[in-house]
């Protein structure tokens, strides 16, 4: 009898990219203390793609996702996807800055450079109100896709692309669907602080990439409004409201003394239609009323993490 052997693995094999970390911290979590003894940092991203996903219109020969209807259009323009596009950069995005300038709190853009630069009233907003822009790529496209040279050059012209529209380098990165190659570019890149290419954790961790000290702070999927128009997701803003706040309540009563971080995931094209926006607001009213929580950039969180736990505790 012949037996194969992929039903009894008990470790992993060698494949490319990094290596899969499986244990993390296990029960006892570093206890990080974030500014003003905050149980929650809450880190909120915009994801600004809008201008930069796949279009006919720039070339691709399909129309991208994410679309209010499960209707898809092969092989010419779908318009009507376009458009749900452009509503974010024309309309969406600055409703968006509204409710943050009421709140007064700052915000990360995973920003695409691509789309930064054909709505440079965007980069400028952002810069203006000192939010953080970590590069969401050149433009919206997916890294596996990718030869390894075609990635580092698309790495190299996110960089520059983002320091001239908004005036800073991104010292973070979060790209659409990463390669094998891509956490192994970016720190070969040598400038940026941190990645938040996987959903992990609860807290940013160090990792080894070759043989360097590596800082990543994880993203999350599950409060984030891409869940209003995927299957079985958020059918309206009080679904969204309801599992943020279930979020940040657990996250500040999780049965130990460990403050942990909070990512929200939007896109201006979803939430930035008024009655998502209006779940947003209500979420960082209730927030902020708590009195334990943090509204920070991504870039914030990484240096308090850098600061309290330095690589060489855990590598």
């Amino acid at each position: 009898m012949t037996l194969d052997p992929k039903f009894f693995a008990t470790d992993d094999q060698p494949v490319p990219g990094p290596p899969r970390e499986l244990v993390g911290y296990g029960e006892h979590p570093p206890k990080v203390r974030w500014p003003n003894g905050a149980r929650v940092a809450v880190q909120i991203v915009v994801n600004y793609e809008e201008g930069s996903e796949k279009t006919f219109a720039m070339g691709d020969g399909e129309n991208d996702i994410l679309y209010e209807l499960p209707f898809k259009l092969d092989d010419q323009r779908d318009l009507a996807v376009e458009s749900m596009y452009e509503y974010g950069t024309r309309a969406g995005i600055w409703r968006m800055f509204r409710v943050f300038d009421a709140a007064g709190i700052p915000v990360t853009f995973f920003a695409a450079a691509v789309a930064l630069e054909r709505n440079i009233e965007v980069a400028k907003k952002l810069s203006a109100r000192g939010d953080e822009a970590a590069s969401h790529g050149f433009r919206w496209s997916n890294h596996f896709e990718m030869t390894r040279e075609e990635e580092r050059e698309a790495i190299a012209r996110a960089i520059t692309s983002i320091e001239r529209t908004v005036g800073t380098r991104p010292l973070g990165w979060y790209c659409r669907e990463m390669s094998v190659n891509t956490r192994e570019l970016v720190v070969e890149e040598g400038g940026f602080v941190y990645d938040s290419d996987c959903y992990s954790d609860d807290l940013p961790y160090w990792t080894r990439v070759s043989g360097k000290p590596h800082l990543v702070v994880p993203y999350g999927l599950v409060v984030n409004d891409a869940r209003y128009v995927l299957a079985q997701g958020y059918s309206s803003p009080d679904d969204f409201f309801a599992t943020a706040k279930a979020h940040v309540d657990r996250l500040r009563n999780d049965g130990d003394d460990v403050s942990r971080m909070m990512s929200i995931g939007l896109h201006p094209r979803i939430t930035g239609n008024p009655a998502r926006a209006d779940a947003l607001a209500r979420f960082i009213d209730y927030a902020q009323s708590l009195g334990d929580v943090w509204f920070a950039r991504r870039l914030d969180i990484a240096t308090n993490f850098i600061e309290q736990q330095p690589s060489e505790r855990w590598l």
